[in-house]
């Protein structure tokens, strides 16, 4: 037994040793830890100086106001909710995300909406983006987009209800459709789009509504169509046509 209790004697020192040592590392950690969080994450060693914008749509108000906020930055301390106040003046930007480089060089890329109608006309107009919210500020003398049948813009940042399906059947418009799209209505049969020339497209809702603008693109560059009063694409894989009293647009086959 005196054996055995003196065997464990140098288990009990050798235990004890470990333990300070454990110690001695979580100590060094945590004073690392706090050098990091007191001094060189916002050290002028790694301030932002270089700053790339990426995504700005070329204006150059929004891409000197993100540059300023970051220069007050450094590329170990990004302060996202800084850089998404200074783009909030310019309605058209949706998101804004940053990838530091260390030491010095910050890129900010921006994600912008699209407008996809208008609510309005002449100078009191207002643009409304693919997701229904209204891009209040933006310029729109030369936007030529569908109207929505609002006679004023709402109140609250998106549209609601049948406006806001009437705006997501607009974004999912092809460029080569879009262009053809005169104004958007809702009747019994859902949300639809009359093109110039006066077809309309029935959708029925939203969904899938970039398989309905195909569907209304193929029918519509069929070479033996002849004249018609809509399509109805509320069951995209079988569109159907009707009536004879407009002709289509001229889009190209294929």
């Amino acid at each position: 037994m005196a054996g055995a209790a003196q065997a464990a004697l140098p288990l009990r020192a050798r235990a004890r040793r470990l333990s300070r040592r454990a110690i001695a590392l979580a100590l060094a950690a945590l004073a690392l830890t706090a050098l990091y969080m007191l001094w060189l994450r916002d050290s002028s060693l790694v301030a932002v100086k270089t700053v790339k914008v990426e995504g700005a749509g070329a204006d150059p108000k929004l891409e000197r106001a993100l540059a300023d906020a970051a220069r007050d930055m450094t590329t170990l301390h990004v302060r996202r909710g800084e850089l998404e106040r200074a783009a909030e003046p310019f309605p058209l930007v949706d998101s804004v995300s940053a990838d530091p480089r260390f030491p010095n060089t910050l890129t900010i890329r921006v994600e912008l909406r699209e407008p996809v109608a208008l609510i309005g006309t002449g100078s009191s107009a207002v643009a409304v983006a693919a997701d229904g919210i209204v891009l209040r500020g933006l310029k729109t003398d030369d936007l030529r987009l569908p109207q929505l049948p609002l006679a004023a813009p709402p109140r609250r940042e998106r549209l609601v209800g049948t406006a806001r399906e009437q705006a997501l059947v607009l974004g999912a418009a092809p460029a080569a459709m879009r262009r053809y799209a005169d104004r958007s209505f809702y009747d019994e049969q859902g949300a639809g789009v009359e093109l110039a020339g006066g077809v309309d497209l029935r959708f029925g809702d939203a969904a899938r509504a970039a398989d309905k603008w195909r569907a209304a693109a193929a029918v519509l560059s069929d070479p033996d169509l002849g004249a018609l009063d809509y399509v109805d694409l509320r069951i995209p894989d079988r569109p159907a046509v009707g009536g004879v009293g407009h002709s289509p647009p001229p889009l190209a086959a294929g």
